[in-house]
């Protein structure tokens, strides 16, 4: 009795099945012989089903006719009979759609998708057609670059690297000394090598002209074979010689007008930086930052590479950023550049790394010194005016939990510093120890106000920051403390030895620019002849933003009167 109960039910279900699949045969739908698939997948009509869904859909592919409908289809059904006829449509809208568009990339991906495809060989054909055509009218240095490495011996070689000359150094030539020193670099045998050191001449020749070295400048024109290619020198040179006479007026308040009016001699100050005292030399590094000279690069950079106290080092740091923001553009990236060029060849200690980190970040090229940077740092022995650097670029860049991270390694060194120097009235105390704790004490409170910034904006860790603010609090106490026995014995030696506090060349500096502000804004009415010339030079070479400013709104209220 059971088995004839078993038969009977599956005599039932091979009816339900059949009648199910017939009327998915009459509906003759993807949908309908899915769900018969859904109710018996494993019946024996499962397979016909499973065919004509991929029949149906193969044809609904062919009646849409677009890449993605095969795609689709070849996805959902690789192995189905109508794959390698999808593939050959797919093929053909591909190609189709290749030669509408006609470019290189456009071929490229259509051979990287039908590697063995019907058409290939017409595909490579034409893909090599616009490859020449492309070459042809490519202004791009980089597309050039990228054949040139691909094509071997090919017989349009030549002719792609003399457009690739003419470009780069086009490029070159609107975009600065960095691209033009690059283009040599690229070209040892360009055609332009010639036009591209009569450029940096003239960039050079410039820097001297801005700076009032007008003899140098001339005499370097007359002196160099590429000289007489500067076509408009004489004009430049005349300019320059009006510029320097208003300048050298009598009238006061021209004088009281010009930076240089209060500042000591440039040859002064440099000698200055070889003073026995440190705080003679860190006020003169600070003072050169006032003279916006080419000439003053060079000692400054010398300064910050080579002088052991780090307040010399700091304030010619900050001295040649005001140099370089209050030069010409294209003559301070020409100085930077060709001190780069000299370095680079030559770079192999920590302290040419520093130099050229130090160059590359006053430029702004931030993510190339940073490179250079780790490379000088020294974990072990950390630089106090690299750390101080990170801090402010930090804050710059709102990362104020790392500037805080930065400044604990700051207050640490600055510790370090007061717990090793000695001070005590048998073993004396050498000038140069006190202003070591000078600078320690100083580098503390930076430290320290970095901290309090960071703990009053960031909320990250404030675990931490807690932990670096105690520190920083410590080293400022301790280095402070040291300071003040240090600069009492100095005082019992030398009653009139100059304190760390001394803010004379400061104060002296900062008054200077409220006078200049002041004269400039009488200049228009007091000195009417004097003024364009008087305002322009401020405005373009004054190395406080603030005068720069005044000069800029002063000499366009002039030139909108027609003055």
């Amino acid at each position: 009795m059971p088995r004839l109960l078993a038969l009977a039910v599956l005599l039932s279900l091979t009816g339900c099945a059949s009648q199910a699949y017939q009327r998915a045969k009459d509906a003759d739908t993807v949908e309908a012989y899915r769900e018969f698939l859904r109710e018996y997948p494993k019946d024996d009509m499962a397979e016909p089903a499973e065919a004509r869904i991929e029949e149906l859909e193969f044809a609904r592919a062919q009646k849409l006719h677009t890449v993605l409908a095969y795609k689709r289809f070849l996805e959902a059904y690789p192995e189905a009979p109508q794959a390698r006829a999808a593939s050959s449509l797919l093929e053909g809208l591909r190609f189709n759609a290749a030669k509408e568009a006609g470019t290189v990339a456009v071929w490229r991906q259509f051979l990287a998708d039908h590697p063995d495809g019907s058409q290939r060989e017409e595909a490579r054909r034409l893909m090599t057609e616009a490859e020449q055509k492309e070459l042809s009218t490519s202004a791009d240095p980089k597309r050039l670059s990228a054949f040139l490495r691909e094509v071997g011996d090919d017989p349009r070689r030549q002719e792609v690297e003399a457009r690739l000359d003419d470009q780069a150094f086009a490029q070159a030539r609107v975009s600065g000394a960095t691209k033009l020193f690059a283009y040599l670099r690229d070209f040892p045998a360009g055609q332009h090598r010639e036009k591209a050191k009569a450029r940096l001449l003239d960039l050079e020749v410039e820097g001297l002209l801005v700076s009032g070295l007008l003899e140098e400048a001339e005499a370097k024109v007359k002196g160099h074979p590429l000289g007489p290619q500067l076509e408009d020198f004489p004009k430049r040179l005349s300019r320059a010689r009006a510029v320097r006479e208003a300048l050298a007026s009598r009238e006061p308040l021209a004088q009281a007008s010009y930076v240089n009016f209060y500042l000591r001699e440039l040859s002064d100050l440099q000698q200055s930086l070889g003073a026995l005292d440190p705080l003679d030399r860190w006020q003169a590094a600070e003072e050169l930052g006032q003279h916006v000279s080419v000439r003053a690069l060079e000692p400054l950079l010398n300064a910050f590479r080579t002088a052991r106290n780090p307040l010399i080092r700091q304030y010619a740091l900050e001295s040649l950023q005001t140099v370089l923001r209050a030069l010409p553009r294209d003559v301070a990236e020409y100085e930077v550049a060709a001190r780069l060029e000299g370095l680079r060849e030559r770079a192999s200690s920590a302290e040419v790394y520093l130099t050229i980190a130090a160059l590359l970040d006053l430029t702004g090229q931030l993510e190339l010194a940073a490179t250079e940077y780790q490379r000088a740092f020294d974990a072990n022995n950390p630089d106090p005016v690299v750390l101080r650097r990170w801090v402010k670029i930090r804050q710059e860049r709102r990362q104020l939990f790392s500037s805080a991270v930065a400044a604990r390694q700051l207050a640490l060194w600055a510790h370090g510093v007061a717990k090793e120097e000695v001070v005590s009235p048998e073993g004396g105390v050498p000038l140069a120890s006190a202003r070591q704790l000078c600078a320690a004490a100083e580098n503390a409170r930076f430290a320290a106000e970095a901290i309090a910034l960071a703990r009053k904006q960031a909320t990250e860790f404030p675990e931490d920051l807690n932990s670096f603010e105690r520190a920083a609090q410590d080293a400022v106490k301790l280095s402070e403390a040291r300071l003040a026995d240090a600069e009492l014995l100095l005082r019992q030696q030398n009653p009139g030895v100059r304190l760390c506090r001394d803010q004379q060349v400061r104060e002296r500096l900062t008054s200077a620019v409220k006078e200049r502000t002041e004269a400039l804004g009488a200049v228009g009415t007091k000195l009417p002849r004097l003024a364009p010339v008087l305002l322009e030079v401020a405005r373009d070479r004054d190395p406080s933003p603030e005068v720069r400013a005044l000069a800029a709104a002063r000499l366009a209220a002039l030139s909108a009167r027609g003055d």
